[in-house]
């Protein structure tokens, strides 16, 4: 017997892997990540170091990161990585990796 799967946000397919592809495929989400992955800020500093990406683009980048629970916001310190996003960032590691490599092949 095969259990029906719900789709999941953003694919509808209920594929989590397209759902996740999709929310790092939308503008700024993935320089957004990567700004937070050493240091958490609050949504000015993150603006300044995204090159002053506009307030509402980021604003809705902020709020679909928190909705998957990959950032989290401290009142304190301002947004930064859960522990899911922080795994994220890990798997996303080896991409990293592939593309330094990649550049250096492209710049022969």
């Amino acid at each position: 017997m095969q259990i029906k799967r719900s789709p999941v946000r953003g694919s509808r397919s209920g594929r989590p892997i397209m759902a996740l592809l999709d929310l790092l495929g939308r503008r700024w989400t993935l320089r957004v990540l990567w700004e937070l992955r050493e240091r958490p800020a609050t949504f000015r500093e993150l603006r300044d170091r995204c090159d002053r990406v506009s307030p509402t683009v980021l604003n809705a980048r902020l709020g679909e990161l928190r909705a998957a629970e990959i950032i989290e916001r401290d009142l304190a310190t301002g947004y930064r990585m859960t522990a899911h996003g922080a795994a994220l960032l890990g798997s996303l590691a080896a991409l990293n990796a592939w593309a330094t490599a990649w550049d250096r092949r492209q710049r022969r």
